[in-house]
């Protein structure tokens, strides 16, 4: 098979989360470890780190990789969904895994795989392993892809595991309580490896308290150690922190949410240096200032143009777009645009209610089978008092709200990841 035969062939015919939503996540672990068994453990050749939550998962990994990279770690970095370019899911310091080992990947194991079914998601797990084992990396950041407890990167045994946050999202496959959801997420928790808790409420802290006490696993609430005592929100986008080791501390990524997510890198970064990783404070300082160069990282608040302003960013849950919201009120500008899309298995009135009145909108379809029909998410949206019109794709979406706007204005798309992709 060619290079393009073989994404075809990944994306046609394997289940595809990305494409499907729940018909495409398959419980259980048996699948993951024949794939493991076929290529031989990889991940034992190598130090984990393994990072799970509802929202910040992605930027987090991405930061602690960044850091990682700028100590002199040859860092992998296994994330998802990836926004143009399925190689996106997995790096080496950087750069994208080649094309020829994806090739040479799928030709050596499609027997395996015809035979056992697997999703794409088992498979592109099984090859970010193996790629990183050959490679020869010294730290792998593996970013967990659904819950935690079933995940297939669940095989791994990290130096460290992290749980950003829990709220609502995937219910009909996590749970419908956040106790619950909560539940699937520890059960990354390994026995007597620590574990950072980024957010966290009452409902869900006995869960956290009792795994870790069942696998005697020291626990940090990066919340609790107050790691941060000041911050601030720059005009360029960008966050200055005061942290308790790092006075004068820049973030490179924007938004409301990475300030928690800075609490819970730099809380991780301290449990890492505490079990030896040599993490100096230039690398802390580095990671935080260059994380998309160092990393690739995209769709965090990020800014596509200027005059009018254009930001996207790939918050696509409740928790997500509460975050949007009031960095959107804090914006200043003539008139908001809004882009907006979104996936059929979303709690998409909860979100549609957070969304401003005082903005025009431009419902469209990510170009994904589980997008909403841009015509259905106009009729919600105007039920929650949303005025615009709808469009069948993102750059005509984003085309129109380009062509309404004056230098002054302000044009925000997202709602789903896959927006934010369609757009980049």
């Amino acid at each position: 098979m060619t290079y393009e035969e073989t994404i075809d062939y990944l994306y046609n015919s394997l289940p595809v989360f990305q494409k499907s939503g729940s018909s495409a996540y398959k419980e259980g672990l048996e699948n993951t470890i024949a794939i493991d068994s076929a290529t031989e453990h990889p991940h034992k050749s190598y130090r984990t780190i393994h990072v799970a939550g509802t929202n910040g998962k992605g930027s987090t990994s991405h930061l602690i990789a960044s850091i990682l990279q700028e100590s002199g770690y040859k860092v992998g970095l296994y994330t998802s969904p990836h926004l143009v370019d399925f190689r996106e899911r997995i790096r080496i310091n950087g750069s994208m895994i080649t094309r020829e080992y994806v090739l040479k990947f799928v030709d050596r194991y499609i027997d395996l795989f015809n035979k056992i079914n697997p999703s794409f998601f088992e498979v592109t797990t099984g090859m970010a392993f193996a790629y990183f084992a050959e490679e020869n990396i010294n730290v792998a950041v593996v970013e967990v892809g659904l819950g935690g407890r079933l995940d297939c990167t669940n095989i791994i045994s990290p130096d460290l595991s992290v749980i950003t946050n829990i709220s609502f999202d995937h219910t009909t496959l996590l749970g419908k309580t956040l106790s619950a959801i909560a539940t699937e997420k520890a059960g990354i928790i390994k026995p007597q490896t620590p574990v950072v808790i980024g957010e966290c409420i009452d409902e869900t802290k006995n869960v956290f308290l009792s795994k870790a006490y069942e696998k005697k696993a020291p626990l940090f609430f990066a919340e609790k150690e107050n790691l941060i005592r000041r911050s601030e929100l720059l005009s360029s986008g960008k966050w200055l922190f005061q942290a308790e080791d790092y006075p004068d501390l820049t973030g490179e990524l924007g938004g409301l949410a990475q300030k928690k997510n800075a609490e819970t890198v730099l809380c991780s970064i301290k449990q890492l240096q505490n079990i030896g990783y040599s993490i100096p404070p230039h690398a802390v300082y580095g990671g935080f200032a260059n994380v998309t160069k160092n990393t690739g990282l995209r769709g965090r608040w990020e800014c596509l143009g200027l005059y009018p302003k254009i930001i996207a960013d790939t918050g696509h849950n409740v928790a997500g777009i509460e975050y949007i919201v009031r960095q959107l009120q804090q914006e200043k500008y003539d008139r908001l645009h809004i882009v907006i899309g979104m996936v059929e298995d979303k709690d998409i009135d909860s979100m549609l209610e957070l969304f401003p009145l005082n903005a025009t909108y431009y419902f469209t379809k990510a170009s994904v089978p589980r997008a909403m029909h841009e015509h259905t998410l106009l009729e919600k949206a105007e039920k929650f008092g949303l005025q615009g019109n709808s469009y069948p794709t993102v750059p005509e979406a984003l085309q129109a709200a380009k062509n309404m706007a004056s230098p002054a204005d302000f044009i925000f798309i997202g709602g789903s990841t896959f927006i934010v992709a369609d757009a980049l």
